[in-house]
């Protein structure tokens, strides 16, 4: 072990004074006495010295004084740093509190005195404090979800108008035909963005990530191949753009394509073309998917009536910044969760679009629940294992072109294993929440809704440096390019 790494075992000796400005924020101001920073500097020398280079001197025969002359900056450079992330790491260690963000500190104004103690202060968001809830016992409602043949059959249909490419159709469009569109947004006649050759669905509302084109469908059935149509959009007030907050732009849409699948004529290319040998395959496979998404609504309403009950007066001040900063947590969790539970893309960014348009407030209430359930966590001393990672990371997988150690690397190339934690985590809890509850049953309605009124393209018409990251649909949520589905057999 080095002199460096055996100055690093040692508990420092520290001042540490805590403030609370509110429940999610502390202001920490460090003091280290004057002997700990000799002890660092000692071991540091002491290092230096049998690798120091000097002319006229063997190695590890320089003078003291010598040596701390001529590398009197390295060191303390090396001493700083070796101090402050001790430092560091010995107060969130030590249970003061739970740190939920890096240090908010300014490095380069930190300085070693040339006499005396040296001191350091640094902001971070953490955990609030709370007792945990009673959690065992709760009275819940569990909704029963029955899927009939019919069910089943009108979801074939829509998921072979999602996932086969239609025909090219000559004539006028029409309300659930793929088109290709180019649109072009302007304010008082100058260019502001441009949509090119998105591929959409024709529906009633064409929903962008900060504005709502209401009367999309009514601008384009009737429409053929080379039409523009105009129309008048305003930009939501939950825009990120301040400037352009509830300003009405003109956008000029160009209808550039219409396909249209022909469900009743479906061929065995077709099929093959989707990797299914049969209709009775491909009908297996969106029963298994719609399963999939029963399990799922039932798991968010338990869920909901779950996290309503424990966040009674959990009602914390969360500072606008960390809020800001958990949002796109937020939205990889929820683009994470329903990958795995076999959404489409489509919908997926219909929930996502939507969540974008209350962002804030959405975060706020799931920040609440997830102090809750991993304060719960940590009581049953619940931890994910390497199991259930390597089970979430495969059923993401079967939502994705791509193998599960491709999906892993992904996720950690863009620090979103955090966001699985957390999935794994929170799902865990509320199992063991429910083990333990009264529970009754309910029959549920068809989890099949009518179809959209709306189809969702990530997209801002008031682009602006975002403080929330465009959602995409890969391993964030801004990957989603397509409303086609590529998709395999399970």
């Amino acid at each position: 072990m080095s002199a460096v790494d055996t100055a690093a075992t040692t508990q420092l000796d520290l001042q540490v004074k805590i403030e609370k400005p509110s429940a999610c924020q502390r202001h920490v101001v460090v003091t280290v006495p004057r002997a700990e920073l000799e002890r660092y500097f000692r071991k540091a020398y002491d290092e230096i010295a049998p690798r120091a280079d000097l002319p006229g001197f063997r190695a590890g025969k320089i003078p003291r004084k010598l040596l701390e002359s001529r590398f009197k900056k390295t060191v303390a450079d090396q001493v700083k740093s070796n101090l402050v992330m001790d430092s560091l790491q010995q107060i969130t260690d030590g249970g003061e509190f739970s740190a939920i963000a890096e240090p908010d500190m300014d490095y380069g104004a930190v300085k070693l005195p040339e006499a005396g103690d040296f001191t350091f202060e640094f902001k971070i968001e953490v955990r609030p404090e709370f007792d945990s809830p009673k959690w065992d016992g709760l009275d819940l409602v569990k909704t029963e979800f029955q899927l009939s043949d019919e069910e089943v059959e009108r979801q074939l249909v829509r998921t072979l108008d999602r996932i086969i490419p239609g025909e090219p159709v000559d004539g006028e469009a029409k309300l659930g035909d793929q088109a290709a569109v180019n649109i072009a947004f302007t304010v008082d006649s100058k260019p502001l963005s441009f949509l090119e050759e998105a591929a959409v669905t024709v529906r009633p509302q064409l929903s962008l990530a900060d504005c709502i084109i209401e009367n999309f469908g009514e601008l384009i059935a009737g429409k053929k191949e080379g039409d523009k149509v105009n129309a008048k959009v305003k930009v939501l007030e939950t825009s990120l753009n301040e400037s352009l907050r509830g300003v009405e732009v003109d956008a000029e849409i160009e209808l550039l394509e219409i396909r249209r699948v022909n469900v009743e004529n479906l061929t065995p290319a077709q099929l093959a073309q989707i990797g299914f040998d049969s209709t009775d395959e491909l009908r297996e496979f969106v029963r298994k998917e719609l399963e999939r998404q029963c399990e799922y609504h039932q798991a968010q309403l338990l869920r909901e009536q779950i996290t309503k009950q424990l966040t009674t007066g959990a009602d914390w001040d969360l500072p606008p910044a960390t809020v800001r900063r958990q949002a796109d947590r937020e939205l990889h969790r929820r683009v994470l969760e329903m990958k795995r539970n076999q959404f489409s893309d489509d919908q997926i960014r219909i929930v996502i679009n939507s969540m974008r348009r209350n962002i804030e407030q959405m975060t706020r209430e799931a920040l609440r629940e997830h102090f809750v359930l991993e304060k719960i966590a940590e009581d049953l001393k619940i931890d994910p294992t390497e199991a259930e990672y390597d089970e979430e990371i495969n059923l993401i997988a079967e939502r994705s072109d791509a193998s599960p150690r491709q999906v892993r690397n992904k996720l950690e190339r863009n620090g979103q294993m955090d966001a699985i934690r957390n999935q794994i985590l929170e799902r865990t809890v509320i199992n063991r929440i429910v083990e333990s509850a009264k529970v009754t049953t309910a029959k549920g309605d068809s989890i099949l809704k009518e179809d959209p009124k709306e189809f969702a393209v990530e997209f801002l018409v008031a682009p602006v440096s975002a403080l929330i990251p465009e959602a995409k649909y890969d391993a964030r949520p801004e990957d989603a390019a397509s409303d086609k589905d590529p998709v395999k057999p399970t």
